[in-house]
């Protein structure tokens, strides 16, 4: 029987901290800095223990954070099995958050590889996209980005309104019209009766507003050049078909979610966004159903958010769901959008998934 050597890493963006081990032998510990020259060392000493052990398989595991994949890159070029985790499924007692430290986390993560290793437990992993559908996030990720921003900006300019006693006219209509705008450039020119503090900083906001609305706009154009390239015209295309399903929406979903086979079914793709109800049973106590999850990437579930109310209004057939629930009680509306927002994933995903078969966009994929 080969051995392994199973090393559990504890990463952060100056260091590495492993706790290792052969089998169920005790384990060894090992810092190094998170560089270039650190992590060749690392590679260095795991290679030299493996070839020591009569060449064991090397298989490391590391909980996922905003550093990315590269160092899960690093390892598995250097011909290591490794996993990278889910935080959400690593159970943590009272007294490990109460005792929390980098060794610790190590050791932990060491245990969940034996666990799968040598007993066979199932492995709390996530799904590792590939090179292109981590670039593509980028620049769609950047876009939602600006897009918070942006209204950050017109959350700050309607608070500055309402400190020194500033009332719209009536006749600027609902939102950010036209009139509207052109009333506060008004307030801004050299002839208002603004305090000049107040003025400066008014004309500064709507400065931040115009360049980030152009920077939308800028982004909106490569979006919609990355929609139609292979990997996404074909799914694009099926997507926006769906009454409240814009390009920004349906690239979200697709370079989110990546590869659609990955989920079996649409209970599972409802579990990984997040969108099916927590619950509590212990003994004979019955099985008590909470508020949904959360779980899972929030940028799709608010873009599924943004999406249900639009269908809501528009979109007579979805409509009627919303409002069978709502009808029945008023207070609750926030079921009836998340059963709008699983109902159209569902949706989406059946859709995406036929376009992806048939462009084979994923034909490289493990």
């Amino acid at each position: 029987m080969n051995k392994h050597i199973m090393v559990g890493m504890d990463v952060h963006d100056e260091n590495i901290l492993m706790k290792y081990a052969v089998d169920r032998e005790d384990p060894k510990l090992l810092s190094v800095k998170n560089s270039d020259g650190g992590r060749q060392r690392m590679i260095r000493i795991l290679k030299k223990c493996a070839q020591d052990e009569g060449e064991a398989k090397v298989v490391f595991a590391y909980e996922a954070s905003q550093l990315g994949f590269g160092l899960y890159d690093e390892l598995t070029d250097a011909r290591f099995e490794g996993y990278v985790l889910a935080p959400t499924k690593l159970s943590h007692s009272p007294k490990h958050r109460k005792q929390k430290t980098d060794e610790a986390d190590a050791e932990d993560i060491l245990e969940v590889i034996r666990g799968h290793i040598l007993a066979g437990n199932k492995m709390p992993k996530i799904w590792i996209p590939d090179h292109q559908t981590r670039n593509d996030r980028e620049l769609v990720r950047m876009r939602l980005t600006v897009g918070e921003k942006m209204t950050s900006i017109k959350a700050q300019i309607k608070c500055l309104l309402k400190r020194n006693k500033l009332t719209k006219p009536g006749n600027t209509g609902q939102g950010w019209t036209k009139k509207y705008r052109d009333w506060l450039e008004v307030l801004t020119s050299d002839d208002s009766e603004l305090p000049l503090g107040v003025k400066a900083a008014l004309r500064s906001l709507l400065r931040q507003l115009k360049m980030l609305e152009q920077e939308v706009r800028s982004l909106d154009n490569d979006i919609i050049a990355l929609s139609g390239t292979p990997r996404y015209a074909e799914p694009v295309k099926e997507l926006i078909k769906i009454k409240g399903v814009g390009f920004l929406t349906a690239m979200v979903f697709l370079t989110e979610l990546g590869d659609l086979r990955r989920f079996p079914n649409r209970q599972c793709l409802a579990s990984y966004l997040g969108l099916i109800p927590s619950c509590r049973e212990s003994g004979k106590r019955n099985d008590h159903k909470g508020h949904i999850t959360h779980q899972g990437p929030a940028r799709v579930r608010k873009m599924l958010c943004q999406t249900g109310w639009t269908i809501a209004r528009c979109n007579p057939d979805e409509k009627v769901v919303y409002r069978r629930i709502v009808d029945k009680n008023p207070q609750h509306k926030k079921i009836g959008l998340v059963a709008l927002m699983r109902r159209i994933s569902i949706k989406m995903w059946h859709r995406g998934l036929e376009a992806q078969l048939r462009a084979n966009c994923f034909q490289d994929a493990a």
